[in-house]
Formats: C-alpha cells, sequence, structure tokens
C-alpha cells in the first residue's frame, strides 16, 4: 500500500469495524485510519493488541468498555475538541451494534463533532447473504433471557413480514428454539454459527 496514496483524515471520531473470529477480515480503510489514530479506544485491550501486533500498528490504547463509558465520554470528547483523530474499535465487529459506543456518539452528535462509520465485516449481512429468505429484514440483536420479557418480545415480533434476525448464545440454542417453534411455528428458520471464523 502505498501511503502516499491514502485519503485524507480529518479529526473526529472513526468507528472502525474489526475482525469477527479471522484475522484477515479487515479493510485497508479501517488499517489507515488505525494507523493514523493518536487514541484508539478499545473493549479489551488485551485482544486489541493481538488484532494491532498483527497489523504493526503502536498507537496508544485506552480502554473504553460498558463499566468506563460513562466516566471517560467527557474527556474523549475534549481530545476530539483539539482537533485529534480517535478511534473506537469493539473486540469484534462495528462498535454500537450489539457492542459499547452509543454514550460516546451522541454525545458528539451533541457536541456538533464529526464521527465517521469505517465498515467492515458482519455477521448479520453475511447470515443474510446465504439464508434464502426476503432480503427485508429487521436486526434485533441480542435476546433478553427473562421468560416473560422474552414472550413480549417475540409476540410482537411475530406480526412482522420481514426476516428477523438474532443473536443468541450458542449454549441456549435449545431455550430459544423451542421459543420460536411458539412465536414462529409457520416460519424457517436459519441457525448460523462460525460464519466468520477461520
Amino acid at each position: 500500500m502505498d501511503k502516499n496514496k491514502h485519503q485524507t483524515v480529518n479529526s473526529g471520531l472513526y468507528l472502525v469495524s474489526t475482525p469477527i473470529g479471522n484475522m484477515e477480515d479487515i479493510t485497508f480503510r479501517a488499517l489507515n485510519i488505525l494507523s493514523r489514530s493518536h487514541i484508539i479506544l478499545c473493549e479489551d485491550s488485551r485482544r486489541s493488541r493481538k488484532l494491532l501486533s498483527y497489523y504493526k500498528i503502536k498507537n496508544k490504547l485506552v480502554p473504553y468498555h460498558k463499566f468506563n463509558e460513562k466516566k471517560i465520554s467527557n474527556e474523549i470528547i475534549d481530545t476530539i475538541k483539539k482537533n485529534r483523530i480517535v478511534s473506537l474499535i469493539t473486540d469484534a465487529g462495528t462498535p454500537t451494534v450489539s457492542d459499547p459506543g452509543l454514550i460516546l456518539v451522541k454525545k458528539c452528535i451533541d457536541e456538533n463533532l464529526n464521527i465517521y462509520p469505517i465498515p467492515g465485516s458482519s455477521a448479520v449481512i453475511a447470515a443474510i447473504s446465504v439464508c434464502g429468505f426476503n432480503d427485508q429484514y429487521l436486526f434485533y440483536g441480542f435476546l433478553t433471557k427473562k421468560e416473560k420479557e422474552l414472550n413480549k418480545v417475540l409476540q410482537s415480533l411475530s406480526e412482522l413480514n420481514y426476516s428477523i434476525i438474532f443473536f443468541v448464545p450458542a449454549l441456549k440454542i435449545n431455550y430459544y428454539i423451542s421459543k420460536f417453534k411458539t412465536f414462529f411455528f409457520d416460519r424457517e428458520i436459519l441457525i448460523a454459527k462460525e460464519m466468520t471464523k477461520i
């Protein structure tokens, strides 16, 4: 990659999608942004360091996760206001999609600061591409484990005429399938697992 051909990188917050298992599922654009960031916010510095080391990126890592995001978001906003490039990555996938980052994004919107999405691999899109169902879909994310609340959610979703994508933990798959049989008894189902792993 010729570094002189890189796009201009303005100050702001970059939501950088990272691989979901396979280290090579990262874009040249994502690597460019990460290598030029003043700070890289990460969910787990141990996991993120492995990815960055693999691509020889040594920029400063700052932990940013659900337990500290409220506490440090204002500091990050101040950093961006100093014309710095700040990237946010999670352990896998895209920030804010069933991962931390929403608090910081909302603060950037409130402060009228630039936010740039850097797309990457997506388990949701990968599953939709091979399912053979309607490509008009609803992505719900992780389902609750609480039975009463789960029943209420599935009842409301069962009325929708879309393909519906849920994230569920593999160890609880039988529990959720029994619920799907109750609320989606006349629908087809695809169970997708390890699509983005080596």
